[in-house]
């Protein structure tokens, strides 16, 4: 098939689901043409696994000290450049339109009536899941903002629903080596000297902390690192403890790894409270509002979890995409799922 895929570039977990899919995709014959959106061409690096791509502005969402701007949102936006994008995308030929969040080509899908599937974590919010913060804007983002004929919900757990396990990169389980004390500290949507304050009383652990930085530097057991996917996967890695925003793929990847995780979720973003939500009824870690020593305090000292095997999402649903056969959702979602909790328990 010839399939033009969408990764929407904000943050990093649609890069994560798409280098992970799309080389499957390509391994069984598929000619994938990929479309990034969100991101400025010199803030994207680590995707040789699925070049060539393609770079358009898009759509995105600005924050400041940890919540959304809906405001210096709006004044960042270029619409007649979107429109214009959308417009302009060429679906000649096509077979099938995959979006992960990703806007321009989901809209160019839904205008020239191509197929599409939208696969990634916000397409699980068109299910029965834990849902925190929704409001009419919330909806009508969520249901406009990239739009699918056919929608693969992708989340932590099934909550009774037709969705699939996190889509992940390939884990070698000997690389999963951690180190007691480390602790790794991403969260991209707080101020550094708020992530400072927070982190300075606990003198017997190694802080990791990814940040807006040009160049590592260390402060004792306070260790700062511009973002690199292959420093930051190392860290991931050898750590002990997981502190971050209440995205979906960091504590995907944790979880599977069975790293101990406290998130705090972005302020005014539906998404990210929602999975606070979920993250505190499953019991899988630990959830804090706003930035909180105590809360860090009470979470360092509590036992670790127990790894969860997410199965290898990535080639079920590549083959399910092959096969054409888009409406068995219900019963790829059943095979993966007992796949894992065979795996969890």
């Amino acid at each position: 098939m010839n399939i033009v895929y969408g990764i929407q570039g904000t943050g990093n977990g649609h890069l994560t689901r798409g280098l992970a899919l799309i080389p499957k995709l390509r391994s069984l014959g598929n000619n994938v043409r990929v479309i990034i959106s969100g991101r400025k061409k010199d803030k994207i690096f680590g995707l040789e696994q699925i070049e060539p791509y393609e770079i358009v502005e898009g759509l995105s969402f600005e924050t400041s000290n940890g919540r959304i701007n809906y405001l210096q949102s709006f004044k960042s936006l270029h619409l007649f450049k979107y429109l214009n994008d959308v417009r302009k995308l060429n679906l000649e030929d096509v077979d099938l339109v995959i979006t992960d969040f990703e806007p321009v080509s989901a809209w160019a899908a839904k205008i020239k009536k191509v197929q599409s599937i939208g696969i990634g974590h916000q397409y699980a919010f068109y299910y029965d899941i834990p849902m925190a913060g929704e409001n009419m804007i919330t909806k009508f983002i969520m249901k406009s903002f990239a739009p699918a004929k056919i929608n693969l919900g992708v989340h932590w757990h099934h909550f009774n629903q037709a969705i699939v396990p996190p889509i992940l990169p390939p884990l070698d389980n000997n690389d999963n080596q951690s180190i007691p004390g480390k602790i790794l500290v991403y969260l991209p949507f707080e101020e550094l000297d708020d992530i400072l304050q927070l982190v300075e009383p606990f003198n017997d652990y190694q802080f990791h902390i990814y940040c807006k930085i040009d160049k590592s530097r260390s402060y004792e057991n306070i260790h700062l690192n511009p973002f690199s996917r292959s420093g930051f996967n190392s860290d991931l890695l050898t750590s002990e403890k997981v502190i971050c925003n209440a995205g979906f793929e960091l504590p995907s990847e944790a979880l599977r790894l069975g790293k101990k995780i406290l998130m705090k979720p972005l302020i005014g973003q539906m998404e990210q409270l929602s999975n606070a939500a979920a993250f505190n009824q499953l019991k899988w870690g630990s959830v804090m509002d706003k930035l909180d020593q105590d809360i860090v305090k009470e979470w360092i000292s509590e036992p670790s979890i127990k790894s969860v095997n997410y199965p290898d999402t990535a080639k079920a649903v590549a083959k399910w995409i092959n096969s054409k056969t888009y409406k068995g959702i219900d019963k790829l979602s059943s095979r993966l799922w007992e796949e894992t909790f065979q795996k969890l328990f």
